[in-house]
């Protein structure tokens, strides 16, 4: 991730947000810390998956994991607005995404990746439910009185950083978020490339104009990327006519690859390179002051690959507002969608999702 996590006016406008003019957005995001390559939601989702045996030196991976940055991703955000528990040890974590290396980026702009995953409270397996970041829906107003209106979902963090989109997340999906996990998908190729390549089933072939070696041809069906293919492949979205949905469709297959490819390669039982693993990922995190990955791992000890589960928010379409382009959601089949998740109904979830 870059220094300091932080969009100005202009960097949101060319991501598509609905940002208020009239000079540089303040936000209250810590600084970072430079060189964090590596994305989260992989730490995060092999954590869950490594078991008890990985983690069998436990002192260790505490200190590890003390060592991860943290977020105050709740600060300000009233309680009295939040929606309550439903179902007690189930857990829900919002995981926002960006991509500061995109070859796309103007004025420092990123790419933004929403996802709530759900985590059941017998921890059996996972649901990761994509938020398109054009989605428009009501954002509340920041304490410092930005917002207040309809917008693009993703205008909230430009407004009001974590804490507005912890309050519109919430909002959207009624469903509360428990925890924060923030992550730069730029560091896909760095993980990618120590696992020496994925396998990805590319669904049709085409040709991106956005990649790190200037134009890239990607061919139909089954092929070994590196890093820097793999990278190309999840940001890709002109080249396809539902454009976002295909970026999020092909993020969520990287991201599975990649999960594949370390549990084959061993990754998870041997502890060296576990440790590796760890060590490397352990710099690039920041999640909320009260999020404990190896609690949480131990918690998931027996979740495996094929109990991890992606899809999409559902929507009607897409449109203009104004002078922009947005998605618009589809509010009955979303609540019923949130209904099963607030109340931890996870065989509604799968057949909701057509999974």
């Amino acid at each position: 991730m870059s220094d300091r996590h932080q969009l100005t006016d202009s960097d949101s406008r060319a991501q598509g947000s609905d940002v208020e003019p009239g000079g540089p957005v303040e936000e209250k995001a810590p600084r970072r810390r430079r060189g964090r390559r590596i994305a989260l939601i992989v730490l995060l989702v092999v954590v869950l998956l490594t078991g008890g045996t990985a983690l069998a030196g436990g002192l260790y991976y505490r200190s590890v994991d003390k060592s991860i940055e943290r977020v105050d991703a709740f600060e300000g955000v009233p309680e009295e607005s939040r929606p309550q528990v439903e179902a007690k040890g189930a857990m829900n974590i919002m995981i926002l995404g960006s991509d500061s290396r995109d070859p796309e980026s103007t004025g420092g702009s990123r790419s933004d990746t929403i996802i709530l995953a759900h985590l059941p409270k017998d921890r059996a397996s996972a649901q990761l439910i994509s938020i398109p970041r054009d989605t428009w829906t009501a954002v509340p107003k920041s304490k410092e009185g930005r917002g207040g209106r309809d917008a693009k979902i993703n205008a909230a963090y430009a407004w009001g950083g974590v804490p507005l989109m912890v309050q519109t997340v919430e909002k959207f999906s009624g469903v509360r978020v428990d925890n924060v996990a923030m992550v730069d998908f730029a560091g896909f190729k760095e993980i990618i490339d120590a696992l020496g390549g994925v396998e990805i089933d590319v669904e049709k072939g085409f040709t991106t104009k956005y990649s790190l070696i200037g134009t890239r041809t990607f061919e139909k069906g089954r092929q070994t990327m590196d890093g820097a293919a793999a990278l190309d492949y999840a940001r890709e979205r002109h080249a396809f006519p539902d454009g976002d949905f295909a970026r999020i469709r092909h993020q969520q297959q990287v991201i599975k690859a990649i999960l594949d490819k370390a549990a084959s390669g061993g990754v998870l039982t041997n502890p060296a390179k576990l440790n590796s693993f760890v060590r490397a990922t352990s710099d690039s995190v920041a999640v909320d002051k009260s999020l404990s990955l190896v609690d949480l791992a131990m918690e998931m000890r027996g979740l495996r690959g094929g109990n991890l589960t992606f899809f999409t928010c559902p929507v009607k379409g897409t449109g203009r507002v104004g002078s922009e382009s947005v998605v618009f959601p589809d509010p009955a089949r979303s609540k019923t969608l949130f209904d099963a998740v607030r109340r931890d109904s996870v065989p509604e979830i799968l057949a909701i999702s057509g999974k």
